[in-house]
């Protein structure tokens, strides 16, 4: 019997393949699809059956899918825009893919806590982001001198928004 992932990994080759096929048996199609612009939506198409595989049964295939088809996003931005030096931050998102692939892993795999580790991850790497992005871009532009508020609105959050209740040691006496 013929794993899940191999199944994924064949229906990807298959695609790649008919897509290549097709640019060599209809040079024309070559025109509509400037492979040397949209090189990346190669790279999503791939994290895509990485996701189709998890929704067909195996969730853990949504982590790679989502950081397979995010770093895709990013090298399509970059590539139609020229803005390559936004590596210097936009890095920063890559643990959010990650965290986004394990919330979707734990919606389809109904692990809760799988779920909560995701959104902690795509917030850390949200702030991570606006942080490096602020730095980076030089804290220009609608920001300005006003850019500390974000920090202390972080700080706020961190202080005032957090309101689970701390745990307290299980003790190890049986009474």
């Amino acid at each position: 019997m013929k794993t899940r992932s191999s199944i994924v990994g064949g229906l990807i080759m298959i695609a790649v393949g008919v897509l290549f096929l097709l640019l060599q048996l209809f040079p024309g199609l070559g025109a509509f699809f400037d492979i040397g612009q949209l090189w990346p939506l190669l790279i999503m198409l791939v994290g895509l059956f990485f996701l189709v595989g998890a929704v067909w049964g195996t969730p853990p295939l949504a982590i790679p899918g989502s950081i397979v088809g995010g770093i895709g996003l990013i090298l399509l931005y970059q590539n139609l825009t020229g803005h390559w030096g936004s590596w210097a931050y936009v890095w920063a998102l890559i643990p959010g893919f990650v965290g986004i692939g394990l919330i979707l892993a734990g919606v389809l795999g109904r692990l809760p806590e799988q779920v909560a580790a995701g959104r902690r991850l795509l917030v850390i790497s949200l702030v991570l982001f606006v942080v490096f992005a602020l730095f980076f871009t030089g804290f220009g532009g609608q920001f300005g001198q006003f850019w500390p508020l974000a920090l202390i609105g972080l700080g706020l959050w961190l202080l005032f928004g957090n309101k689970r209740p701390l745990r307290k040691p299980k003790s190890d006496a049986v009474k």
